[in-house]
């Protein structure tokens, strides 16, 4: 409580000394406390004591007593006095002088400002209760507080006249006010109701994008329409249309400046014009996109294209791809086998074909492969069988067994002749050395135990190596011709031996031997 001093005002002085004085503080402001004391200078017997405002009695009291006004108001002003009165041999009342009193305003009703003055949504807001005090009380501490409508915003009561509202949003439109009081509670003032219009934003800059990108969807993959604003206030809606036409594909309101809308499985009927319209309450804008639906290949199918009823080597055949469904442009890949012949594109869909001159290695499996940069699909396997031109069928696969067969019997054969040679000749060869050497014409006995085969010329040639060719043969003896009679008959037999080496890098010298065996008449020597 703030306590006034307090100016002591001296009555005239009269004849009779003995008149109250009625001290009162010299300034007053609204919530002081005011103390009126009336003042005696007589010590005599009081019998009463009444203080007046405006000739209207405040307060009587049957002692001297001060009179208290707890917290000043406007209606606090006026003139005050006090009177007295006693009873001495007769009864006396003595009053007064008049004291005047003002009680001044501690601070003005609060204004409340708002900054900026034109609110839009979306921004930020300063709200500011203004008012000020007096020279004489600028020590005097004060506490604000907003509100709006009928709820109380902020942290409550605060010693900063100001209120940050980080944004502001058309529903918060309405009115708003402030109070303001000493931190002692003993003053309060409240501030005029303002009205706050807060505008929106109209949406602006509309756009329609799609994922993927460019409107370019596949057929069975998923669309995705995104709609955006590049600016608007409020809740925004947003919905999406096919073909310029009313029906709604799908809205959505939210309070953001972008929404989507997923087609999850795309076919080639939703092809088309889509369009994307925002509006917020002003009026409505749009965009559109323009979405090609892709077609992945289907499987190709395979198709041979021969000039006559059946394949021989020396043709031309014609392989033709072709797929059913797929976008265009389309790339073709042939095979034969697993190995590829060729390929050829069709840019604006349809077949391709390539062209093969036919050979004996050409039978077998033919296949086609298709892609459009979705999807590859392979053909089923087409068999073509190629025949040599006497018009025999040769099949390649049995051509080879065959050939393999006959070339591990053939060297068994060679073998097995070798191995039979090799024993008779060993046998015959080292038991004629070892009884006779070499022939004489005048030798009558025969070293062979079983006749000579009835054959003109018999040749047996020996190779060591099966898998080279021989090396040149240097002939290193020759024996002279040397007769034997053989039996009664009338025939003589004549041997040459020749023998021979063959020379091999790294290796010993390995010997060939040649026997010649010629049946010739005696009578033709």
């Amino acid at each position: 409580m703030l306590l006034c001093s307090l100016l002591v005002i001296f009555a005239p002085v009269s004849e009779q000394s003995d008149w109250p004085t009625l001290l009162a503080p010299s300034s007053v402001f609204e919530g002081d406390s005011i103390v009126l004391k009336c003042q005696v200078k007589q010590n005599r017997k009081i019998k009463t004591m009444s203080y007046y405002k405006d000739g209207r009695e405040l307060f009587l009291s049957t002692y001297v007593s001060n009179f208290l006004i707890q917290r000043a108001l406007f209606n606090d002003s006026g003139q005050y006095h006090c009177a007295i009165s006693g009873q001495f041999i007769f009864s006396w009342k003595k009053t007064s002088e008049a004291v005047k009193i003002k009680v001044q305003e501690l601070f003005p009703p609060p204004v409340l400002t708002v900054s900026p003055s034109q609110l839009t949504e979306g921004t930020p807001v300063t709200l500011t209760c203004e008012t000020w005090l007096p020279p004489q009380r600028l020590d005097t501490e004060l506490q604000f507080f907003f509100f709006r409508e009928d709820q109380s915003l902020g942290p409550g009561w605060s010693r900063s006249p100001e209120l940050q509202i980080p944004t502001i949003w058309s529903q918060d439109s309405g009115s708003y006010w402030c109070e303001a009081q000493t931190v002692t509670h003993r003053v309060k003032k409240q501030s005029l109701k303002s009205h706050i219009h807060v505008q929106r934003v109209p949406v602006a800059n509309v756009s329609l994008e799609t994922q993927p990108p460019g409107g370019q969807a596949i057929e069975g993959g998923k669309l995705v329409l995104f709609c955006s604003v590049s600016e608007g206030t409020g809740n925004i809606t947003f919905s999406w249309h096919k073909d310029a036409t009313e029906t709604s594909l799908g809205n959505k309101t939210q309070h953001s400046l972008s929404a989507e809308l997923e087609i999850l499985a795309v076919r080639e009927s939703d092809a088309g014009k889509y369009y994307c319209r925002a509006d917020n309450g002003h009026r409505p804008i749009w965009s559109e996109v323009n979405v090609t639906v892709r077609i992945p290949v289907s499987r190709p199918v395979l198709t041979l294209g021969l000039s006559g009823a059946q394949a021989t080597v020396g043709d031309t055949v014609e392989l033709h791809c072709e797929v059913r469904r797929g976008s265009p442009p389309i790339l073709y890949w042939f095979y034969h086998e697993d190995v590829i012949l060729g390929n050829s594109s069709a840019s604006f869909g349809g077949g391709a074909s390539f062209n093969l001159s036919l050979t004996s290695e050409h039978s077998e499996n033919y296949s086609c492969e298709a892609s459009n940069g979705l999807r590859a699909q392979r053909s089923h396997v087409v068999t073509l069988n190629v025949t040599g031109p006497d018009g025999y069928r040769r099949d390649l696969v049995i051509a080879k067994t065959l050939g393999g067969l006959f070339g591990v019997l053939g060297f068994v054969a060679v073998a097995l002749l070798f191995y039979y040679w090799y024993q008779k000749t060993s046998g015959g060869s080292s038991a004629y050395n070892a009884s006779r050497g070499p022939f004489s014409p005048g030798s009558q006995e025969s070293t062979y135990s079983s006749p000579l085969p009835a054959v003109e010329e018999l040749q047996l040639m020996y190779a060591n190596d099966e898998t080279t060719h021989p090396s040149p043969l240097t002939v290193t003896e020759e024996l002279q011709p040397a007769y034997m009679n053989v039996g009664a008959a009338d025939t003589d037999v004549v041997y040459s031996q020749v023998w021979c080496t063959q020379q091999t890098e790294g290796s010993a010298n390995i010997r060939k031997t040649f026997l010649e065996i010629k049946l010739q008449s005696v009578n033709n020597l």
